[in-house]
């Protein structure tokens, strides 16, 4: 799998900034991103932060479009259909920052019992899917920061995915984990 570099990364924020700005009546050309790197199927995840804060995370944890396709479409669904917030307006639009996640394949996490999960975890590395039922939710590895213990990791990853904070604990739940190449603008 080809890590991009941090050029490639400033160039994808460029782009996602400009797919914001357009959509919001800006007038600006949208240079597209040509790099043979970028046609790679990927899972990729957009997130905007006004003042340190969320304000809109949404992203495909699977392949399912090029790493363009991906944060052309999560950046726009990030402003405009994060069912968390309001749609973003043009008075926002400098107040933003915006973060692109490229990630890697999911990997089934093989664990025998909670505590040998919880050892298994790589704090601040690992972005992690939980499967339940018909359930399922994801932490990218930058909720780490927020939730650094993996226990409430675990907890707040249950919520997510609309089970009980203990849900992690059941027999049954698939667990995945995933590593993500994170590009951030500076914040404003």
């Amino acid at each position: 799998m080809t890590r991009l570099t941090e050029e490639q990364g400033e160039e994808l924020l460029r782009f996602a900034r400009a797919v914001l700005t357009k959509q919001l009546g800006g007038e600006i050309e949208i240079s597209p991103l040509t790099e043979e790197t970028f046609n790679f199927f990927r899972g990729t995840f957009v997130t905007l932060k006004k003042d340190g804060q969320l304000r809109g995370c949404i992203g495909n944890i699977e392949p399912v479009r090029t790493i363009t396709e991906g944060v052309e479409a999560n950046v726009l669904n990030a402003a405009f259909n994060d069912s968390r917030f309001p749609p973003l307006n043009i008075t926002e639009l400098e107040e933003v920052d915006i973060s692109v996640s490229i990630l890697s394949p999911a990997v089934p996490l093989e664990y025998e019992d909670t505590g040998d999960l919880l050892r298994k975890l790589q704090i601040g590395v690992d972005g992690v899917i939980l499967r339940y039922g018909n359930n399922q939710a994801t932490f990218l590895p930058q909720v780490w920061e927020q939730l650094g213990a993996a226990e409430d990791f675990m907890a707040h990853l249950s919520l997510k995915a609309g089970l009980p904070k203990d849900a992690w604990r059941n027999e049954g739940v698939e667990v995945y984990t995933y590593q993500v190449e994170n590009f951030a603008e500076a914040s404003r």
